[in-house]
């Protein structure tokens, strides 16, 4: 069985290597995805993202905080060619930032995705976060958990 803490370090190490993941939402039984600029924060416990409020997206979040977020992994070694499958869910609620939390998350989120600097100064763009609750790590058809992001937290601790 893999240990929390080296989950941790793999679920951390590919959310920092990653940009964008697919954002799934929900309105009145229809679902909805969009591709998102993602950027996580305190060890991945939540993701930042933008969008505008004029969208089908922030309109379903408005209604329904419950949200999927998912990360395709599959890469190539480029030493010998093999290719590494891996695929991260995140299950939380979304939340708009606050005011004073707003500056740095911005920051940081910028620092990762420079080319968005103009699209998140628009009036009508807002900054959202995702409060994790859960990953889903799936690295094959057969080989999927799932890991709650307090057993994460200080996997030192819970390690026999």
């Amino acid at each position: 069985m893999t240990s929390p803490a080296a989950v941790k370090d793999r679920i951390q190490k590919w959310l920092n290597s990653t940009g964008f993941a697919v954002l799934a939402t929900e309105s009145a039984g229809q679902p909805h995805t969009s591709l998102i600029a993602i950027t996580p924060v305190d060890e991945g416990q939540r993701l930042v993202f933008a969008t505008y409020r004029n969208t089908r997206k922030f309109t379903n979040l408005m209604q329904n905080q419950r949200v999927s977020v998912l990360m395709d992994g599959s890469q190539r070694d480029s030493q010998d060619g093999t290719a590494t499958s891996f695929v991260l869910s995140a299950v939380g609620r979304v939340q708009e930032i606050n005011a004073t939390s707003r500056p740095g998350l911005l920051g940081a989120h910028l620092e990762k995705h420079p080319d968005l600097a103009t699209f998140t100064q628009a009036p009508d763009c807002v900054l959202l976060e995702v409060v994790v609750e859960a990953y889903q790590v799936v690295h094959g058809i057969d080989d999927v958990t799932w890991w709650c992001v307090d057993d994460l937290k200080n996997p030192s601790d819970k390690a026999s």
